[in-house]
């Protein structure tokens, strides 16, 4: 069975307050973050760039210093955001931090996100019965993802595909039609849970349906997430189905397991696969599985 590729989603929007003192905040946090992450078993950083405070930060410059702070202390894959910040802004400006990186290999990353298709992210109160929220929408127009598609294809980088519900899997389906996508595609299903309404429940009725409308015919490496859920009950199944994990603090605080570390969680599902009998990617290895030697330019390609 092919090698699990392990995902470290390390700090969202997630704050310290919400349950764990162990999200990183700061670029220096982060990189230490990545390395502990490496070491217990993630190929793959997906980080937002942060203030001290915990507060967003879109900068490139910050983004650009977390990336070489990674770079510089692991050869693990760096996947940055476009930044939920930044969800009303144009195309060109969600995406020009990760293409100014592109620019510079020691701050280049392997990966950029391109969510296919709009989704609600209002936060639903079961509690009080009412959303606290009642406008937040994830935009991302048509128009907007061929963008996205060009744009990453031509700055040596791999979309990182994400999908939190089938029609957004099928929107992907036409990409690979249109040739705007390389395969082997990564893509990324987004489970929701507790507040989180807009994308397939984290269970297994709602990771088969994902499953279900993968394009026939069409090479696709799929990793899952549960977005404000705890990935552990569905993490036995995805590993058994040749699925990768893509889990961390940023998604779930994992108050069950007392304050883990993102390691920990990284360590726990490395354990997981091997007494599955699946063993862990380096990231070399989830390079080779991802197609990316032969798409990658060099100066976003090119050994961490």
């Amino acid at each position: 069975m092919r090698k699990l590729i392990i995902e470290a989603r390390v700090n969202e929007f997630m704050m310290r307050g919400e349950g764990n003192p162990n999200v990183p905040y700061t670029p220096a946090e982060i990189a230490a973050d990545a390395l502990a992450c490496r070491e217990a078993g993630a190929a793959i950083l997906h980080f937002h760039a942060r203030q001290p405070d915990g507060k967003p930060d879109h900068a490139a410059e910050t983004y650009a210093e977390t990336v070489r702070l990674v770079r510089g202390s692991s050869d693990i894959l760096v996947h940055p955001t476009l930044g939920y910040a930044t969800l009303d802004d144009t195309a060109e400006r969600r995406l020009d931090h990760i293409l100014r990186m592109a620019d510079d290999p020691a701050a280049a990353p392997h990966f950029a996100p391109m969510d296919m298709g709009s989704v609600n992210v209002d936060r639903y109160n079961a509690q009080a019965r009412r959303f606290d929220t009642t406008n937040l929408i994830y935009k991302n127009s048509t128009e907007t993802l061929t963008y996205f598609a060009d744009r990453i294809r031509g700055a040596g980088m791999k979309p990182y595909l994400v999908s939190w519900n089938i029609g957004f899997t099928r929107y992907m389906g036409a990409f690979l039609d249109m040739g705007l996508l390389d395969e082997p595609a990564f893509l990324c299903f987004c489970l929701t849970d507790n507040t989180f309404l807009g994308g397939h429940p984290g269970t297994l009725k709602g990771l088969q349906a994902h499953l279900d409308f993968l394009p026939p015919g069409r090479n696709v490496e799929w990793t899952v997430v549960n977005f404000g859920g705890n990935l552990f009950s569905l993490a036995g199944a995805i590993i058994a189905q040749g699925g990768h994990i893509s889990i961390g603090l940023g998604d779930y605080t994992y108050s069950e397991l007392g304050q883990p570390s993102n390691a920990d969680l990284v360590r726990r599902i490395a354990q997981m696969a091997r007494e599955l009998g699946r063993e862990v990617a380096t990231p070399e290895e989830a390079r080779a599985i991802l197609g990316m030697e032969a798409t990658s330019k060099s100066k976003a390609g090119a050994k961490a």
